[in-house]
């Protein structure tokens, strides 16, 4: 039985830092030869970083691009490297290169273009075209293919053709973005993929955070009966080494009922490279099978990669944090201090008449488990001024939603105070179930520059800090934090649920209203109450103009507001 040796390259790129780029492939590429690896796969558009989105639109940044593929290829050795990049040909591609003894010997142009969710790949690339040949690659007396992401998705498409036409490896190189669940759904797609074209899938993803997305690695390998020999790390960088074992499958081709291609049909390169053969698996580079991790955990990772690479790639060292003494800032808190040390985390008490003695004392204790910088800055002398000077415009008025405001935005502005003064990001505290109904401050506590918890439902904001306690094995978070009603505390003995209803009953209809896109008449036919989804859904639709003007945040969910939901702000329509 033939083995071929193949390097997963599970890369952190910055988007831009061609350079940077350039040198952490080199480092992977000479890895892999070290190891006596056959093929090395990076990830798509590993030139450049994905998504680039609009920098594809400047001719010298593409061209930026295919000068640092060419540097990349005039270091390669024996190794094959399959590498992502955008290519130029009439229009632009996101394409594939085949480098081996320090030249390109074959392209591969992406033939599938997602145009949905958070992609708009039809905005920038042609896709390739039918009348393209698809090739095949001769590498170590194996039949290898060439796919990039979307294209392993479809039953029928690239990867498919090219299995039945004789492939017996497919690499395929992905920027797949984290979302809670999808893991578990990928891998039934690549096992499926593999027994469907009895070929053996190589699956290398990115990892780290770009703007609102995350990438969590988890790189696959299955043979060609479906069965899985490796599982990259999630949320690290990592060179997954793999000994791919690819025995005849001719039978099982001529025994499938759909029918075959001829081999004659795709042209197949050869390879002139002197790879290693390796008959039988070294033992010491056995592949791991790394065990995915538990929901908590995997959501944690996600906000706390996604949160730091934000923070590091845009050149911020040290975060402040607005600590209330509830739940959202004290999970942002622990987030914060994983991403970038307690030693680079500030936080702020900023209490007014209305904050109670215990929001201020779980704030200092979280502080003190968290070894976090703390301060108290109470807001006092900056509200009462303000209730001063609107007093002749209020005359006659009751006090109500416009002080709870005005006490809000007194925090954003001692927030943005301390970040101009000293550089340090401002993170906003604001929940998803919070930003769905307009539950927040504009220009108030949603001042900041980054949201890490914006895509995540209010009732898994306490998963997490339980989660937090537990794999401490201490109470970092205060039980009292976790345990007492929310409140926003900005009038006496105010509580969350005096103006939402209990998070239990709110989420559930968020997720169908925003995650599921159901209209509010087939989410009442599913058995919620009416006047309380036609209450939420009206404050989800009215509050999309605040929600535009919010920072960016870690996208985890299967559709997050910002760039993945795109509502219209003026809209008649209520379903």
């Amino acid at each position: 039985m033939t083995v071929l040796r193949v390097a997963l390259a599970q890369l952190n790129p910055t988007v831009g830092a061609l350079q940077a780029n350039l040198q952490k492939m080199i480092d992977a590429y000479d890895e892999a030869e070290a190891a006596g690896c056959d093929i090395i796969a990076f990830p798509e558009l590993s030139t450049m970083g994905y998504p680039p989105e609009d920098l594809v639109l400047k001719p010298g940044f593409v061209d930026d691009n295919l000068e640092m593929l060419g540097r990349f290829a005039a270091r390669t050795r024996r190794c094959v490297a399959v590498v992502g990049f955008v290519d130029l040909d009439r229009d632009l591609y996101n394409a594939a290169a085949v480098c081996v003894n320090g030249e390109i010997v074959g392209k591969y142009h992406k033939r599938l273009l997602p145009n949905n969710t958070v992609f708009d790949e039809q905005r920038y690339f042609t896709a390739g075209h039918d009348s393209d040949p698809l090739e095949l690659y001769l590498i170590g007396g194996v039949k290898v293919g060439i796919s990039i992401c979307e294209d392993i998705w479809s039953p029928f498409g690239p990867v498919a053709e090219q299995a039945a036409a004789g492939a017996e490896v497919n690499i395929n190189i992905n920027g797949s973005p984290f979302a809670t669940g999808k893991g578990a759904v990928r891998e039934r797609l690549l096992a499926t993929r593999a027994t469907d074209s009895h070929c053996a899938i190589v699956y290398v993803n990115q990892v780290g955070g770009q703007d609102e997305l995350v990438f969590d690695g988890g790189s696959l390998v299955y043979d060609h009966d479906g069965t899985l020999l490796a599982r990259g790390d999630q949320f690290s960088e990592q060179v997954l080494i793999v000994d791919v074992p690819v025995p005849p499958v001719y039978r099982k081709r001529l025994l499938d009922p759909r029918g075959r291609v001829t081999e004659a049909m795709l042209p197949v390169v050869e390879v002139t490279s002197a790879p290693i053969r390796h008959d039988e698996p070294i033992e010491e580079l056995a592949a791991p099978i790394t065990e995915p991790f538990d929901a908590d955990r995997e959501l944690y990772d996600a906000l706390v990669l996604g949160t730091r690479d934000y923070c590091v790639k845009n050149g911020f060292s040290d975060v402040v944090i607005g600590l209330s003494g509830g739940i959202d800032s004290s999970i942002i808190a622990a987030i914060a201090v994983d991403a970038l040390g307690s030693e680079h985390v500030h936080g702020v008490s900023m209490p007014s008449r209305y904050s109670s003695d215990h929001s201020k004392s779980d704030a200092q204790l979280l502080a003190e488990a968290l070894g976090v910088d703390f301060r108290t800055i109470s807001i006092e002398p900056a509200f009462s001024a303000y209730m001063d000077m609107l007093a002749p415009s209020f005359d006659g008025r009751e006090p109500g939603l416009t002080y709870e405001n005005i006490q809000s935005r007194c925090r954003g502005q001692l927030l943005m105070a301390l970040s101009n003064e000293f550089g340090w990001m401002v993170l906003t505290t604001g929940n998803k179930s919070e930003i769905a109904v307009g539950y927040f401050t504009i220009y108030g506590d949603s001042v900041g520059g980054y949201a890490a918890i914006k895509d995540v439902l209010k009732t898994r904001v306490y998963d997490l800090c339980r989660y937090v306690n537990r794999r401490e094995g201490r109470e970092i978070i205060p039980e009292n934090v976790i345990t007492k009603p929310p409140s926003a505390e900005l009038r006496p003995d105010q509580r969350d649920d005096d103006s939402l209803p209990a998070y239990e009953v709110l989420d559930p209809i968020l997720e169908l209203y925003v995650e599921d896109d159901r209209t509010a008449g087939e989410i009442i036919e599913l058995g919620h109450d009416a006047e309380m989804v036609r209450r939420v859904t009206r404050l989800v639709d009215i509050a999309e103009y605040k929600r535009r003007q919010c920072p960016p945040g870690v996208r985890v969910s299967r559709k997050a507001f910002g760039k993945d939901r795109r509502m219209p702000i003026t809209s008649h329509y209520r379903g």
